[in-house]
């Protein structure tokens, strides 16, 4: 095991070595941001009903989507772990057994997907926008089991370093979204005008168009032969099953705590009114496309720190960490400089409605007070995966976002009347104490004192 007494990487070369494995995943990222908000683009020019459904309905699949997702997501730190270890076969069990896990959470979603309109009428949403909602859901669905296998894919790959194909995977998404789009929303090619229910449509055709370009790329690219990965048939096992499940439910628990908070505001603004719906949903439009920057670096470092401590190497993983989550703020500071400077041209760009225009540029300007937190939680995050640290990170999470965060905005919102910049700052509380508690989790669990003496100064 190397010891913190050898000659290791300085800070600029950890910086480097994180940013070459982002770079695609940064592309990867902002193209799958680049389909939702091509969604919103779209459907605004529809009209305000329909940009108010694919908002409320994105808030909802976004919910079910991530829960499979935050799962799926072990698969990432645990091939990083083997095959920095040098054991490639176990490389390829974990992808089989991810797949299946995949299919076996697609089960389930769907399941629950189908009670959304039973949900929409719970919380209160607007009905004039309830059946459309609905709409759009129903034909999203069935891209659910094609886009968690897709995943499964994609965060094997993840977890040997090699980023390429997931950015072109997602680049095929993208553009199939948008052609799909124009003909499903609008009535192209002799197809009829379908709307919001379109958008969802075009969703679906999507994601099976991805799960096919990634199985393509791990098939037959020779980058992944040492792993066998589709030589031989695995039948479920409950030991890697559960596994995988008692590293990836913690996980999902945490990204469904973050996404299920903006998605909860979302559904409380749907309470408010189209109007303001729809300049909240350009606010964390645009936000969540700026997000992707820092998401893609979480990811690399996930990666990167999981490797290292598969190769013996704990004080390089904590320096490792430690640049990425400063990398992470870096990039969501320049964001927020961005966003007070263009916040008005922002909002012109969505929509030509002067009511919304104003009101998506006074939530812009609360949007920027959070980016630096943002940035600095979503690198904790994934520094702590890397070290497959997931139990107490949720803990810390489900409390920010939904014992604090969530309170104070169903209060200003709801009870206070005090509108919706108001219930932003539930989301800037909640981002700013995620950030601290997550980073002082970091420092203390990679702590030079907290390693084994077998692995010490030589």
């Amino acid at each position: 095991m190397t010891s913190r007494g050898h000659e290791q990487p300085g800070i600029l070369a950890e910086a480097r070595a994180i940013l070459v494995l982002a770079g695609p995943l940064v592309a990867n990222n902002l193209a799958i941001a680049g389909m939702n908000f091509t969604d919103t683009v779209m459907s605004g020019r529809l009209g305000t009903q329909d940009l108010a459904a694919v908002a409320v309905g994105g808030s909802v699949w976004l919910v079910v989507f991530l829960t499979g997702l935050g799962v799926l997501m072990a698969i990432n730190p645990t091939v990083a772990h083997v095959y920095g270890a040098g054991r490639d076969r176990d490389v390829g069990v974990f992808f089989r057994q991810g797949l299946w896990l995949s299919q076996g959470m697609a089960l389930v979603l769907l399941a629950l997907l189908s009670q959304a309109g039973r949900v929409l009428d719970a919380v209160g949403v607007d009905p004039a926008i309830t059946p459309l909602t609905v709409g759009y859901l129903t034909a999203i669905a069935p891209g659910m089991p094609a886009v968690l296998a897709m995943l499964a894919c994609r965060f094997t790959s993840e977890g040997i370093g090699w980023t390429r194909p997931i950015m072109v995977t997602a680049l095929v998404g993208f553009t199939v979204n948008i052609f799909a789009n124009w003909v499903l929303m609008f009535g192209n090619l002799g197809f009829p005008a379908m709307g919001a229910v379109g958008c969802g449509a075009a969703s679906a055709v999507a994601m099976w168009c991805m799960l096919a370009t990634m199985v393509t790329f791990t098939r037959r690219h020779p980058r992944y032969r040492p792993f066998r990965l589709w030589e031989r048939f695995d039948a479920p096992s409950a030991a890697r099953l559960r596994e995988l499940l008692g590293l990836g439910g913690p996980i999902a628990v945490s990204v469904v705590s973050e996404a299920g908070l903006f998605s909860a505001v979302s559904l409380l603004m749907g309470s408010l009114g189209a109007t303001i719906v729809a300049a909240h949903q350009i606010a964390i439009n645009y936000s969540a496309l700026m997000f992707m920057v820092p998401l893609a670096i979480h990811s690399a470092l996930t990666v990167r720190v999981g490797q290292t401590l598969g190769r013996g190497d704990p004080y390089r993983a904590r320096r490792i960490g430690l640049t990425g989550i400063g990398l992470c703020g870096a990039v969501m500071a320049v964001s927020a400089i961005g966003m007070l400077l263009f916040r008005h041209h922002i909002a012109a760009f969505y929509t030509g409605d002067e009511e919304v225009q104003a009101l998506a540029v006074s939530l812009l300007a609360m949007a920027m007070i959070f980016q630096v937190s943002d940035g600095l939680q979503v690198g904790g995050a994934g520094a702590l995966r890397g070290y497959k640290d997931t139990r107490i990170p949720m803990l810390l999470n489900f409390f920010s976002y939904w014992g604090v965060a969530f309170p104070m905005a169903w209060y200003f919102g709801l009870v206070a009347k005090q509108g919706p910049q108001a219930v932003w700052v539930g989301l800037i509380v909640g981002l700013s104490l995620t950030a601290i508690a997550l980073n002082a989790r970091f420092l203390w669990i990679s702590a030079p004192r907290r390693i084994p003496a077998a692995v010490g100064p030589a």
